[in-house]
C-alpha cells in the first residue's frame, strides 16, 4: 500500500525537503511558475462559501440568512454578512483537471473517454463555466480558457495528446515521492492561480490521488514537519480565500482497495502544531474534504461530474469575525448547520487564525 511505505531510518523525503523551501508566510511568492500569492497579512474576516444540497447533484436555493448557525470550535459566532448566490448571478468557474501523473495508461485512456461524455451532454451545453488542464510530468497545462461550450473543449481536448508519466504508480518508494513532489507542487502553484481570480472556483481534479507517504517507516525531523505545517496552514488559508473548493474523483472504482479508500480519513482533522504534521495531512483526499469539497470514487466519472457541477449552481456566501490571538495559525474548527431537517452542508472544515 502507497501509503504505508517503508524508508530506511533518519531517511529525509524529498517531499519533506521540498516543503521546507515552501511558503513560510503570506507574503512570499510561488515563483517556479510565475504565479504570485498575495503579500501582506490575511483577512483577519473568515468568509466562507456555503453548498447545501438535498441529494447529490440537487443544490438548494431559497434559504435565508437566519437559517445558517456557524459553529466555531463549537461556539456560535454572529454572521456578519451573508449573499444567497446562484449561476446567474455569479457563475461559479470549474477546473476540469486530469491527472496524468498518479494513473496509469488504462486509467488515462478511461478518463478521456467519460470526460468526453461529460462535455457532450446536454447538447454539449454546460452548466457553468468550464476549463480545462491536463497535470503531467512539466506541470499544469491549462487547455485554453473558460468556456461553456462543451463541445469545444471536447474537441480540444482530442487533439492534445496526455504524455504517461516516466516513474508511474509501480515504481517504488523513489517514484512514490517524486510523484508526491510534483503533486504538492501542482496544487500550490494552482492554489495560487486562483487566489488572482474573483469569485467562487471548483477544482474536479480526476485522479486516484497521491500516495500519502505516511507509516512507522517516515521518519520526520521537528524541522520537517514545520515546513509541513507552513504549507498545510499556507494551503488551508489560501484555497478558503481564493473560494476554491477541490473535488477528488477517484476513477477506479471497484479496483481501489478499501484500505486505501478509507485510510485518509485518519487525517482529515485540523493539524494543530508543527509536531503533528505529516505529509498525509496534504493528501489530494484530505484537502478536498477540509475545503468543503467531495471525495467520490467510481468509473463513471461522467456521472460524478455532472453531479459536482449541479451541486455548485447555487451556493451561500457568509462571514464572522474570529477571536483574538496573539499567536500566529491558531487552528478553529468549522461547522455549519441548517435549521431544516434531510439537508447536507458542505464548506470548510476549518481555519487558521491570525492575530
Amino acid at each position: 500500500m502507497e501509503s504505508m511505505m517503508v524508508t530506511s531510518p533518519g531517511y529525509l523525503p524529498m517531499a519533506a525537503a521540498l516543503l521546507l523551501s515552501s511558503i513560510a508566510g503570506f507574503g512570499q511568492q510561488v515563483n517556479s511558475s510565475g504565479l504570485r500569492v498575495r503579500t501582506g497579512p490575511p483577512s483577519r474576516t473568515v468568509h466562507l462559501d456555503v453548498v447545501v444540497t438535498s441529494r447529490p447533484g440537487e443544490a438548494v436555493k431559497g434559504l435565508e440568512q437566519k437559517d445558517f448557525t456557524v459553529l466555531d470550535d463549537k461556539t456560535p459566532r454572529e454572521i456578519t454578512s451573508f449573499e444567497a448566490v446562484d449561476e446567474s448571478k455569479k457563475p461559479v468557474e470549474a477546473i476540469l483537471l486530469i491527472d496524468a501523473v498518479n494513473v496509469g495508461y488504462t486509467e488515462i485512456a478511461q478518463e478521456r473517454i467519460q470526460v468526453d461524455k461529460f462535455l457532450k451532454a446536454n447538447g454539449g451545453k454546460l452548466t457553468l463555466p468550464t476549463a480545462l488542464a491536463v497535470f503531467g510530468d512539466h506541470g499544469i497545462k491549462m487547455q485554453g480558457g473558460y468556456s461553456r461550450d462543451g463541445n469545444a473543449l471536447a474537441a480540444a481536448l482530442a487533439k492534445y495528446s496526455i504524455s504517461l508519466r516516466e516513474i508511474g504508480r509501480s515504481a517504488g518508494v523513489e517514484g512514490a515521492e517524486e510523484r508526491l513532489n510534483d503533486s504538492l507542487k501542482a496544487i500550490r502553484l494552482l492554489a495560487a492561480y486562483e487566489s488572482e481570480r474573483p469569485g467562487r472556483k471548483i477544482v474536479l481534479w480526476v485522479s486516484p490521488g497521491w500516495p500519502l507517504l505516511s507509516g512507522p517507516g517516515i521518519n520526520l525531523t521537528n524541522t520537517e514537519r514545520e515546513g509541513i505545517f507552513n504549507d498545510i496552514t499556507w494551503l488551508s488559508s489560501t484555497l478558503r480565500e481564493a473560494q476554491t473548493s477541490v473535488y477528488h474523483i477517484d476513477p477506479l472504482g471497484v479496483e481501489e482497495s478499501v484500505e486505501r479508500s478509507f485510510y485518509y480519513l485518519q487525517f482529515i482533522d485540523g493539524v494543530k502544531k508543527p509536531s503533528d504534521a505529516s505529509l498525509a495531512n496534504l493528501g489530494l483526499q484530505v484537502i478536498a474534504t477540509q475545503t468543503g469539497g467531495l471525495v467520490r470514487n467510481s468509473t463513471n466519472i461522467s456521472g460524478l461530474l455532472q453531479e459536482c457541477i449541479a451541486d455548485n449552481v447555487a451556493y451561500y456566501r457568509l462571514s464572522f469575525e474570529p477571536p483574538a490571538t496573539e499567536r500566529r495559525d491558531v487552528y478553529h474548527r468549522l461547522k455549519v448547520t441548517v435549521a431544516k431537517p434531510g439537508l447536507t452542508v458542505s464548506t470548510s472544515t476549518g481555519y487558521y487564525v491570525e492575530p
